[in-house]
């Protein structure tokens, strides 16, 4: 059954296209995926990502069942209020999800991952908890609203109370805001800055209507993948999955292997195929012509494939076709992409292909 979130109704208000994603019927655009992207990158923009799978994790086993469960190392997290880019991984090294942890305090984390991966989070997570002291409460009361760009901070700020807005004024990128039911993060998946802020569904709605009445646009489906990829993001399921480690995906930085007497799942792997030789490389691929790029299309060495495009789309800011591809490695500085029987040029850059 097709899931909805607690602002569908505020979408069909403001004529978006709703289409099915990840099991959720969700707004792709509101009449100009084009412009929703533009607004982002030179203004604000507001992106319902109720869909998205909120999970706290509760007791004294907290810290010691994520140090396990992940790539990372939450220990990393030395204060309340700091955040970390993790992934969770397979016993071969591949890539679950990947999750942003939220370090409350040593009993109470909280974790946000994709939608398209509950099915497999969920049951990943009450699998490996047995033997830990934590609880695993999912948070299905509560929906999100991402508020991306330059002026975000200034169009959240009429909607705080002084103490809310003097928490949140001073926070750093990948740090949060928690008091009580209020809680908001700098963080965001637009290349750009801004805040993701989690609410209970009739607060979400309030907060939603405000925003618009503000004149901050709704952003769809669309305008959030075009700008994440310019951005150089991964999306889980298509850029990285079960079977690519963070080592194939430009994630290596997420692996966290000090120190050396931490367990995680996945780590032997990992340290094999690091001892190995690591063969393949998610890379940036910038079309030199007219034209789009997409998932799937097949990249060449002169008339030797090595390898395909995860994702591609058209870069609104580039104004070019650009793409990410796993290639074999060494990779080349240029490669050709079979765009509809033709091999177009491109250049290969490391991501991010726009920095805001």
């Amino acid at each position: 059954m097709t899931q909805v979130t607690p602002l569908l109704a505020e979408h069909q208000r403001l004529s978006a296209t709703i289409v099915p994603f990840a099991g959720w019927s969700m707004p792709l655009h509101y009449g100009s995926q084009l412009k929703e992207h533009q607004a982002v990158r030179q203004h604000v923009g507001m992106f319902d990502v109720s869909h998205m799978t909120i999970i706290d994790l509760l007791g004294p086993g907290a810290r010691d069942f994520l140090r396990y469960l992940l790539a990372n190392d939450v220990d990393k997290l030395r204060h309340p209020g700091q955040a970390q880019y993790n992934c969770l991984l397979n016993d071969h090294g591949g890539i679950i999800d990947d999750v942003i942890v939220y370090f409350n305090d040593v009993e109470h984390y909280r974790i946000i991952s994709n939608a398209a991966t509950r099915d497999k989070v969920l049951p990943w997570l009450n699998h490996y908890v047995e033997g830990f002291a934590v609880g695993i409460q999912v948070r299905s009361d509560l929906g999100i609203i991402a508020i991306q760009g330059p002026d975000a901070l200034n169009v959240i700020t009429p909607l705080l109370t002084a103490a809310q807005l003097d928490l949140t004024a001073t926070l750093a990128p990948f740090e949060f805001a928690h008091d009580g039911p209020f809680f908001i993060s700098r963080t965001g998946y637009t290349g750009e800055d801004g805040y993701e802020w989690v609410l209970p569904h009739k607060a979400l709605v309030e907060t939603w209507q405000k925003l618009h009445e503000a004149g901050v646009p709704a952003c769809g489906l669309g305008a959030r993948d075009t700008l994440r990829l310019e951005a150089g993001y991964n999306l889980s399921g298509q850029d990285m999955d079960e079977s690519t480690t963070p080592y194939e995906s430009r994630m290596a930085w997420v692996v966290a292997l000090e120190p050396a007497d931490r367990e995680f799942i996945g780590r032997a792997a990992l340290e094999l195929q690091r001892s190995q030789g690591i063969n393949r490389a998610l890379v940036g691929l910038v079309l030199e012509s007219p034209g789009v790029l997409r998932s799937h299309m097949q990249v060449f060495k002169e008339d030797k494939r090595i390898g395909e495009i995860t994702s591609g789309s058209f870069s609104p800011s580039l104004q070019a076709g650009i793409a990410l591809a796993r290639l074999v490695s060494p990779v080349p500085e240029t490669v050709t992409v079979d765009v509809r029987g033709q091999h177009l040029a491109c250049r290969v850059i490391r991501p991010p292909f726009h920095k805001h």
